[in-house]
């Protein structure tokens, strides 16, 4: 059986405004619904711009940090949700929230949507560990970059792509940029210090790509060709 888990970046659900990205959606769950090449897929959406708006709010509120996840959390599922309704009767029809859930979920021949499981663990970070609790032969980060960058390809115009990169060389690039930001809610970054000690446990390989270039995700999924982006392996 092959199987796959594809991360969706909230960032691609929203426009740059806040606003729904009908277009990607619509566009993704067409391309999705084409392949038939993997028996299993599980699809894990993250919060985005949408999350950080709530939490921004909690925050000014003084609310903690654990209940700000909590809020990430729910966003993430009604993201979840939103690609769920889309793909109708290919899928699971309900958001598994934990991995008694997901164990549930896997007893049915449909496509299992997902969003964040608990607090302090980005999405990223939950789709590396289903990845890895079900032996994955793919795992797949779409994102609104196309890979990762030696430094913040958002603020520094001569960021470098990165395209293949070891867990070691990632450790480095995450440390240099991180900062007491990272692991508070909603600021977690395309890949992160728990996402990386799970894989290098699970010895897996993962792919970060764009997800702006649907096209190419279509040849891909479709016609079974390469994606390009950064491959992060041991």
């Amino acid at each position: 059986m092959k199987k796959i888990v594809i991360k969706v970046g909230g960032s691609l659900l929203l426009t740059k405004d806040n606003e729904l990205n009908s277009e990607f959606i619509s566009k993704f769950c067409q391309i999705i619904k084409e392949g038939n090449k993997y028996e299993r897929i599980i699809i894990v959406c993250g919060g985005g711009s949408f999350a950080r708006e709530y939490i921004g709010f909690l925050r000014k509120e003084k609310v903690n940090e654990a209940f700000c996840d909590l809020m990430g959390i729910d966003i993430s599922r009604i993201n979840s949700k939103l690609i769920m309704y889309c793909l109708k009767d290919k899928v699971y029809p309900k958001i598994p929230k934990n991995f008694e859930d997901l164990s549930l979920a896997l007893q049915f021949e449909k496509i299992i949507i997902m969003g964040g499981i608990q607090p302090g663990q980005s999405t990223t970070s939950v789709a590396v560990e289903i990845a890895e609790y079900i032996d994955a032969n793919n795992l797949i980060i779409l994102t609104d970059v196309p890979g990762i960058y030696d430094k913040d390809p958002h603020t520094y115009s001569d960021a470098k792509l990165i395209k293949k990169v070891t867990y070691d060389e990632l450790y480095e690039i995450l440390t240099k940029s991180s900062n007491s930001k990272q692991s508070a809610a909603g600021e977690y970054r395309i890949f992160d210090m728990v996402s990386l000690q799970i894989l290098r446990r699970s010895k897996m390989e993962v792919l970060i790509t764009s997800g702006y270039k649907l096209d190419e995700f279509r040849k891909f999924w479709v016609d079974d060709k390469s994606l390009n982006g950064t491959i992060i392996s041991p």
